[in-house]
């Protein structure tokens, strides 16, 4: 049996920066992922503005901006018609320090962190490791896992579960995870083409029924992404045969698109009863599954993150109560319930579901405003950072 002060569950984003953090705070850290790499499977990829700066306390903006790219511009595009309406994070400019959003696929962000965090001998990671089950009393919590093969019981004070939206830390301990599971499946595609000489923007969102995606670009390879959903009653395993048919319908002529991967996976609106049980916190898509269109999962994950560590590495350093912990909880868990999931709902409602007539005349509507009213640009340009829970631990920043 070992002990770390904190033990997290998942290496992905949300993990990986949560350990980062703490390591640079001087705390031990051990993060436990079922996996033997990075994956590598299409996953989020769109950093909005609001959580740059975060990125940059971390130490990873500049690599990251390096790595990935940066841009400013949004089409909304009705797939019947062809109508497009853009707008641009420009409106930002002067008025926030990153007025832009950054695009890198997760799993590289993930990489840029593990480098990062090698660099603190008192943090690591066991790959190869499941989480199979999670006890605690009023000093320690036990996680009881299968290391390359082997039992393996690690104690810590503290566990932090970011083993995603399945996560069995939340399972464990009992928490329920309420919500919804939406009837269709989403398909997140890697393809790699040169969509901006065919004049399609570095991000689109494709209006339509049966035909309603979400295509933008990934990195400066000529890599894109490109999600659509379809209903969840067809075979999973025949997904690949189905997919020429969207890649026609959404890109007429365009016969040279080169498939890299592709995911199928079920969609959620759903949060946990609680982000804290005793000496176990949770966070990201353990505590919160949205459905991915306008890319607020990773937004909120990343901002649970930022005032996570912080205000853990507080009460293990004694600067402040553990009470500290219930506030984040509560907060984080209001910002899903009350602004998160309401607002990504919508957009999917937009994007692939726009039959009704009345409902979709308002929205374009609205859409339409952006061109030509500055406040009504800047308040929606803004909500990304309403998404933020400012720092729970005030002398961390004096």
């Amino acid at each position: 049996m070992t002990e770390q002060t904190v033990l997290i569950a998942g290496a992905g984003p949300v993990g990986i920066l949560n350990a980062l953090g703490l390591a640079r705070a001087g705390i031990s850290v051990t993060v436990l992922e079922r996996g033997s790499e990075v994956v590598q499977s299409p996953r989020a990829m769109v950093y909005h503005w609001s959580v740059l700066d975060g990125l940059e306390r971390l130490g990873l903006f500049d690599a990251a901006a390096a790595r990935g790219f940066l841009k400013q511009g949004y089409t909304y595009r009705v797939h019947a018609t062809g109508e497009q309406v853009s707008f641009g994070l420009d409106a930002l400019e002067g008025r926030v320090a990153h007025p832009y959003n950054l695009h890198l696929g997760q799993n590289a962000l993930v990489e840029l962190a593990l480098e990062e965090l090698s660099a603190f001998p008192h943090a690591k990671v066991l790959w190869n490791t499941e989480v199979h089950s999670v006890d605690q009393d009023d000093n320690v919590v036990r996680v009881r896992t299968i290391s390359d093969g082997d039992p393996l019981v690690l104690t810590a004070q503290w566990l932090i579960g970011a083993d995603g939206a399945r996560s069995t830390v939340r399972e464990s301990v009992g928490i329920a995870f309420d919500g919804h599971t939406w009837p269709e499946r989403f398909v997140a595609t890697n393809i790699r083409i040169d969509l901006e000489a065919h004049g399609w923007p570095l991000t689109t969102m494709l209006i339509d029924d049966r035909y309603g995606a979400i295509i933008s670009k990934i990195d400066t390879t000529n890599l894109w992404r490109f999600t659509y959903c379809e209903d969840e009653a067809l075979p999973v395993e025949t997904v690949l045969d189905r997919m020429p048919e969207y890649f026609e319908a959404v890109f007429p002529g365009i016969d040279d698109i080169e498939l890299v991967a592709f995911s199928p996976y079920r969609m959620h609106q759903r949060a946990a009863a609680t982000f804290r049980v005793g000496r176990v916190l949770l966070a990201g898509d353990a505590a919160h599954a949205t459905n991915p269109t306008g890319g607020l999962g990773l937004t909120s994950g990343l901002f649970d993150t930022y005032v996570l560590y912080e205000a853990l590495a507080a009460v293990i350093d004694g600067r402040v109560s553990d009470a500290v912990l219930d506030e984040y909880a509560r907060l984080r868990r209001e910002v899903f319930v009350d602004k998160v999931s309401p607002a990504a709902s919508a957009n999917k409602k937009l994007v692939y579901h726009s039959s009704n007539g009345a409902a979709f005349d308002e929205a374009m509507a609205e859409l339409r405003q952006l061109s030509s009213d500055p406040d009504a640009l800047f308040e929606r340009l803004m909500f990304p950072k309403s998404l933020e829970t400012p720092s729970l631990v005030a002398e961390v920043h004096a």
